[in-house]
Protein backbone atom coordinates (compact mmCIF):
# COMPACT_ATOMS: atom_id res chain seq x y z
CA UNK A 1 0.00 0.00 0.00
CA UNK A 2 1.58 3.27 -1.08
CA UNK A 3 2.09 6.25 1.20
CA UNK A 4 -0.36 8.31 -0.85
CA UNK A 5 -3.05 5.66 -0.53
CA UNK A 6 -2.37 5.34 3.20
CA UNK A 7 -3.02 9.06 3.51
CA UNK A 8 -6.29 8.70 1.64
CA UNK A 9 -7.31 5.88 3.96
CA UNK A 10 -6.41 7.74 7.11
CA UNK A 11 -8.24 10.88 6.00
CA UNK A 12 -11.47 9.13 5.08
CA UNK A 13 -14.05 8.53 7.78
CA UNK A 14 -16.32 6.21 5.85
CA UNK A 15 -15.52 3.33 3.55
CA UNK A 16 -17.57 4.37 0.55
CA UNK A 17 -20.15 7.01 -0.20
CA UNK A 18 -23.91 7.14 -0.01
CA UNK A 19 -25.53 6.00 -3.25
CA UNK A 20 -27.53 8.47 -5.28
CA UNK A 21 -31.01 7.11 -5.89
CA UNK A 22 -31.26 6.53 -9.62
CA UNK A 23 -33.32 3.33 -9.58
CA UNK A 24 -36.41 2.19 -7.71
CA UNK A 25 -34.49 -0.41 -5.74
CA UNK A 26 -31.06 -0.47 -4.16
CA UNK A 27 -29.03 -3.67 -4.22
CA UNK A 28 -27.15 -5.12 -1.26
CA UNK A 29 -24.33 -7.70 -1.04
CA UNK A 30 -26.05 -10.51 0.85
CA UNK A 31 -29.37 -12.23 1.45
CA UNK A 32 -30.41 -13.75 4.76
CA UNK A 33 -32.30 -16.88 3.84
CA UNK A 34 -33.34 -17.97 7.31
CA UNK A 35 -32.36 -18.12 10.94
CA UNK A 36 -33.42 -20.47 13.69
CA UNK A 37 -32.51 -23.40 15.88
CA UNK A 38 -30.33 -26.32 14.87
CA UNK A 39 -26.66 -26.99 14.26
CA UNK A 40 -24.27 -25.81 11.56
CA UNK A 41 -23.85 -29.38 10.31
CA UNK A 42 -27.62 -29.96 10.08
CA UNK A 43 -28.31 -26.68 8.31
CA UNK A 44 -25.39 -27.14 5.92
CA UNK A 45 -26.59 -30.62 4.98
CA UNK A 46 -30.13 -29.33 4.38
CA UNK A 47 -28.75 -26.45 2.31
CA UNK A 48 -26.70 -28.77 0.10
CA UNK A 49 -29.76 -30.93 -0.56
CA UNK A 50 -31.97 -27.94 -1.37
CA UNK A 51 -29.34 -26.36 -3.59
CA UNK A 52 -28.92 -29.56 -5.60
CA UNK A 53 -32.70 -29.81 -6.01
CA UNK A 54 -32.71 -26.32 -7.52
CA UNK A 55 -30.00 -26.92 -10.11
CA UNK A 56 -26.82 -25.98 -8.26
CA UNK A 57 -23.62 -27.99 -8.05
CA UNK A 58 -21.39 -27.73 -4.99
CA UNK A 59 -17.92 -26.68 -6.17
CA UNK A 60 -16.34 -26.67 -2.72
CA UNK A 61 -16.87 -26.11 0.99
CA UNK A 62 -14.87 -24.15 3.52
CA UNK A 63 -14.94 -23.73 7.29
CA UNK A 64 -12.90 -20.57 7.94
CA UNK A 65 -13.34 -20.79 11.72
CA UNK A 66 -15.51 -22.67 14.25
CA UNK A 67 -19.30 -22.45 13.87
CA UNK A 68 -19.05 -21.24 10.28
CA UNK A 69 -19.32 -23.10 6.99
CA UNK A 70 -19.33 -21.75 3.44
CA UNK A 71 -20.77 -23.80 0.57
CA UNK A 72 -19.67 -22.58 -2.86
CA UNK A 73 -22.01 -23.43 -5.72
CA UNK A 74 -22.13 -23.01 -9.46
CA UNK A 75 -24.64 -23.82 -12.21
CA UNK A 76 -24.98 -23.85 -15.97
CA UNK A 77 -26.60 -20.41 -15.82
CA UNK A 78 -23.77 -18.95 -13.76
CA UNK A 79 -21.06 -20.42 -15.99
CA UNK A 80 -22.83 -19.37 -19.18
CA UNK A 81 -23.06 -15.79 -17.95
CA UNK A 82 -19.42 -15.88 -16.87
CA UNK A 83 -18.41 -16.98 -20.36
CA UNK A 84 -20.00 -13.86 -21.85
CA UNK A 85 -18.31 -11.40 -19.49
CA UNK A 86 -14.79 -10.01 -19.23
CA UNK A 87 -13.14 -11.76 -16.27
CA UNK A 88 -16.56 -13.29 -15.70
CA UNK A 89 -15.01 -16.17 -13.79
CA UNK A 90 -15.20 -14.06 -10.64
CA UNK A 91 -18.99 -14.34 -10.92
CA UNK A 92 -19.17 -18.01 -11.94
CA UNK A 93 -20.05 -19.01 -8.38
CA UNK A 94 -22.29 -18.02 -5.49
CA UNK A 95 -21.40 -18.46 -1.83
CA UNK A 96 -23.78 -19.81 0.82
CA UNK A 97 -22.89 -19.46 4.50
CA UNK A 98 -24.14 -21.28 7.57
CA UNK A 99 -23.11 -19.50 10.76
CA UNK A 100 -23.90 -20.03 14.41
CA UNK A 101 -24.63 -16.70 16.11
CA UNK A 102 -25.33 -17.09 19.83
CA UNK A 103 -28.08 -19.71 19.97
CA UNK A 104 -29.32 -19.53 16.40
CA UNK A 105 -28.12 -20.61 12.96
CA UNK A 106 -28.09 -18.09 10.12
CA UNK A 107 -28.21 -19.29 6.51
CA UNK A 108 -27.19 -16.54 4.09
CA UNK A 109 -25.89 -16.20 0.55
CA UNK A 110 -24.38 -13.71 -1.86
CA UNK A 111 -26.89 -11.62 -3.79
CA UNK A 112 -26.53 -12.65 -7.46
CA UNK A 113 -27.76 -9.29 -8.77
CA UNK A 114 -25.21 -7.45 -6.65
CA UNK A 115 -22.36 -9.70 -7.77
CA UNK A 116 -23.43 -9.47 -11.41
CA UNK A 117 -23.22 -5.69 -11.30
CA UNK A 118 -20.08 -5.13 -9.23
CA UNK A 119 -18.35 -7.66 -11.51
CA UNK A 120 -19.78 -5.92 -14.61
CA UNK A 121 -21.33 -9.09 -15.97
CA UNK A 122 -23.57 -9.24 -19.02
CA UNK A 123 -26.62 -10.78 -17.36
CA UNK A 124 -28.27 -9.74 -14.08
CA UNK A 125 -28.63 -13.31 -12.72
CA UNK A 126 -32.25 -12.79 -11.69
CA UNK A 127 -32.93 -16.45 -12.42
CA UNK A 128 -30.13 -17.48 -10.09
CA UNK A 129 -31.61 -15.31 -7.32
CA UNK A 130 -34.99 -16.98 -7.81
CA UNK A 131 -33.47 -20.44 -7.50
CA UNK A 132 -31.44 -19.53 -4.42
CA UNK A 133 -34.58 -18.15 -2.78
CA UNK A 134 -36.44 -21.35 -3.58
CA UNK A 135 -33.66 -23.39 -2.00
CA UNK A 136 -32.78 -21.27 1.01
CA UNK A 137 -35.49 -18.67 1.57
CA UNK A 138 -35.27 -14.87 1.53
CA UNK A 139 -35.88 -13.09 4.81
CA UNK A 140 -34.01 -9.86 3.99
CA UNK A 141 -31.17 -8.41 1.97
CA UNK A 142 -28.33 -7.02 4.09
CA UNK A 143 -24.70 -5.95 4.24
CA UNK A 144 -25.06 -2.28 3.30
CA UNK A 145 -27.54 0.55 2.96
CA UNK A 146 -27.56 -0.40 -0.69
CA UNK A 147 -26.29 1.05 -3.95
CA UNK A 148 -27.86 1.54 -7.36
CA UNK A 149 -27.06 -0.67 -10.31
CA UNK A 150 -25.25 2.16 -12.08
CA UNK A 151 -23.03 2.79 -9.06
CA UNK A 152 -22.38 -0.90 -8.57
CA UNK A 153 -21.14 -1.31 -12.14
CA UNK A 154 -18.47 1.37 -11.67
CA UNK A 155 -17.84 0.82 -7.97
CA UNK A 156 -14.73 1.85 -6.13
CA UNK A 157 -14.81 3.15 -2.61
CA UNK A 158 -12.78 6.32 -2.86
CA UNK A 159 -10.55 8.38 -5.11
CA UNK A 160 -7.30 6.63 -6.00
CA UNK A 161 -8.56 3.15 -5.14
CA UNK A 162 -9.06 0.16 -7.40
CA UNK A 163 -11.98 -0.58 -9.70
CA UNK A 164 -13.08 -4.05 -10.83
CA UNK A 165 -11.03 -3.71 -14.02
CA UNK A 166 -7.84 -3.04 -12.04
CA UNK A 167 -7.05 -6.46 -10.52
CA UNK A 168 -3.62 -7.46 -9.28
CA UNK A 169 -1.56 -9.42 -11.80
CA UNK A 170 -0.04 -12.15 -9.64
CA UNK A 171 1.92 -14.08 -12.27
CA UNK A 172 2.11 -14.91 -15.98
CA UNK A 173 3.11 -18.15 -17.68
CA UNK A 174 3.64 -19.40 -21.20
CA UNK A 175 0.12 -20.76 -21.55
CA UNK A 176 -3.23 -21.20 -19.81
CA UNK A 177 -2.39 -24.83 -18.98
CA UNK A 178 0.89 -23.81 -17.35
CA UNK A 179 -0.83 -21.09 -15.34
CA UNK A 180 -3.52 -23.50 -14.09
CA UNK A 181 -0.88 -26.08 -13.20
CA UNK A 182 1.06 -23.49 -11.20
CA UNK A 183 -2.03 -22.53 -9.21
CA UNK A 184 -2.94 -26.16 -8.55
CA UNK A 185 0.60 -26.93 -7.37
CA UNK A 186 0.84 -23.91 -5.09
CA UNK A 187 -2.55 -24.45 -3.50
CA UNK A 188 -1.92 -28.17 -3.00
CA UNK A 189 1.24 -27.39 -1.06
CA UNK A 190 -0.38 -24.65 1.01
CA UNK A 191 2.29 -22.17 -0.01
CA UNK A 192 2.01 -18.91 1.92
CA UNK A 193 -0.92 -20.21 3.98
CA UNK A 194 -3.14 -20.33 0.88
CA UNK A 195 -5.19 -23.48 0.26
CA UNK A 196 -7.67 -24.62 -2.39
CA UNK A 197 -11.40 -24.54 -1.69
CA UNK A 198 -12.75 -25.01 -5.20
CA UNK A 199 -12.06 -24.67 -8.92
CA UNK A 200 -14.63 -23.77 -11.59
CA UNK A 201 -13.74 -23.70 -15.28
CA UNK A 202 -15.58 -21.22 -17.49
CA UNK A 203 -16.90 -23.00 -20.62
CA UNK A 204 -15.59 -21.92 -24.01
CA UNK A 205 -12.81 -19.77 -22.52
CA UNK A 206 -9.35 -20.32 -21.15
CA UNK A 207 -10.50 -19.13 -17.75
CA UNK A 208 -10.75 -20.77 -14.34
CA UNK A 209 -11.61 -19.36 -10.94
CA UNK A 210 -10.14 -20.83 -7.77
CA UNK A 211 -11.50 -20.23 -4.30
CA UNK A 212 -8.79 -20.01 -1.66
CA UNK A 213 -8.63 -20.20 2.10
CA UNK A 214 -6.21 -17.84 3.82
CA UNK A 215 -4.67 -18.90 7.11
CA UNK A 216 -1.76 -17.12 8.78
CA UNK A 217 0.62 -19.44 10.57
CA UNK A 218 1.85 -16.77 12.98
CA UNK A 219 0.89 -13.42 14.43
CA UNK A 220 3.09 -11.78 11.81
CA UNK A 221 0.82 -13.23 9.12
CA UNK A 222 -2.48 -12.32 10.74
CA UNK A 223 -3.37 -9.60 8.25
CA UNK A 224 -3.91 -12.18 5.50
CA UNK A 225 -5.78 -14.56 7.77
CA UNK A 226 -9.51 -15.02 7.09
CA UNK A 227 -10.40 -15.48 10.73
CA UNK A 228 -8.56 -12.37 11.90
CA UNK A 229 -9.93 -10.20 9.10
CA UNK A 230 -13.52 -11.26 9.74
CA UNK A 231 -13.12 -10.79 13.49
CA UNK A 232 -12.42 -7.12 12.80
CA UNK A 233 -15.05 -6.33 10.17
CA UNK A 234 -17.89 -8.86 10.42
CA UNK A 235 -19.26 -7.77 13.78
CA UNK A 236 -22.90 -6.99 13.08
CA UNK A 237 -25.79 -9.19 14.26
CA UNK A 238 -26.33 -10.72 10.82
CA UNK A 239 -23.05 -12.24 9.70
CA UNK A 240 -21.46 -11.77 6.29
CA UNK A 241 -19.60 -15.09 6.37
CA UNK A 242 -20.43 -15.55 2.66
CA UNK A 243 -17.77 -12.92 1.95
CA UNK A 244 -15.35 -15.86 2.03
CA UNK A 245 -13.46 -17.43 0.39
CA UNK A 246 -11.24 -15.16 -1.70
CA UNK A 247 -10.66 -15.84 -5.42
CA UNK A 248 -7.76 -16.29 -7.82
CA UNK A 249 -8.57 -16.09 -11.53
CA UNK A 250 -6.60 -17.70 -14.34
CA UNK A 251 -7.45 -15.93 -17.58
CA UNK A 252 -5.36 -17.09 -20.51
CA UNK A 253 -1.74 -17.16 -19.43
CA UNK A 254 -2.24 -14.62 -16.64
CA UNK A 255 -3.24 -15.07 -12.99
CA UNK A 256 -5.20 -12.33 -11.25
CA UNK A 257 -6.84 -11.49 -7.94
CA UNK A 258 -9.14 -8.60 -7.11
CA UNK A 259 -7.21 -6.24 -4.87
CA UNK A 260 -8.54 -6.26 -1.32
CA UNK A 261 -9.42 -2.57 -1.33
CA UNK A 262 -12.01 -3.55 -3.95
CA UNK A 263 -12.79 -7.15 -2.98
CA UNK A 264 -13.44 -6.40 0.69
CA UNK A 265 -15.11 -3.06 -0.03
CA UNK A 266 -17.85 -4.50 -2.23
CA UNK A 267 -19.05 -6.72 0.62
CA UNK A 268 -18.55 -4.16 3.42
CA UNK A 269 -19.13 -0.78 1.73
CA UNK A 270 -20.67 0.91 4.79
CA UNK A 271 -18.03 -0.04 7.34
CA UNK A 272 -16.32 2.82 9.16
CA UNK A 273 -12.75 3.55 8.22
CA UNK A 274 -11.67 4.43 11.76
CA UNK A 275 -12.49 3.25 15.26
CA UNK A 276 -13.41 -0.15 16.65
CA UNK A 277 -14.18 -2.84 14.08
CA UNK A 278 -13.04 -0.67 11.20
CA UNK A 279 -10.98 -0.94 8.05
CA UNK A 280 -8.19 0.97 9.75
CA UNK A 281 -7.60 -2.15 11.86
CA UNK A 282 -6.82 -4.16 8.72
CA UNK A 283 -4.90 -1.50 6.82
CA UNK A 284 -2.09 -3.96 6.15
CA UNK A 285 -4.48 -6.59 4.77
CA UNK A 286 -4.58 -5.64 1.06
CA UNK A 287 -0.85 -6.04 0.57
CA UNK A 288 -0.67 -9.05 2.91
CA UNK A 289 -3.28 -10.88 0.82
CA UNK A 290 -1.71 -9.88 -2.48
CA UNK A 291 1.72 -11.10 -1.39
CA UNK A 292 0.35 -14.38 -0.03
CA UNK A 293 -1.54 -15.07 -3.26
CA UNK A 294 1.43 -14.08 -5.39
CA UNK A 295 3.66 -16.45 -3.43
CA UNK A 296 1.14 -19.25 -3.81
CA UNK A 297 0.95 -19.05 -7.62
CA UNK A 298 4.57 -18.23 -8.42
CA UNK A 299 6.58 -21.35 -9.20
Amino acid sequence: MTTLKNLFLAATLLFGANAVLADDELIKPFVLGSKGSGTVAEKAAAARTALAANGFTVAGEYSPYPDADVIVVTSDELKSNAAQSEHGGFGAIQRVSVTKVKNEIQVSYTNPAYMANVYRMKGDLKGVRTKLQAALGSAEDFGAQGITVSKARKYHYMMGMEYFDEPSLLASYGSYDQAVAAVEKGLASGTGGVSKVYRVDVPGKQESVFGVGLKGASDAQKYMDDRFIMSEIDFRDIKSTAHLPYEVLVSGKDIYALYARFRIAIDFPDLSMMGSNSFMNIMSTPEAIRKALQQAVSQ
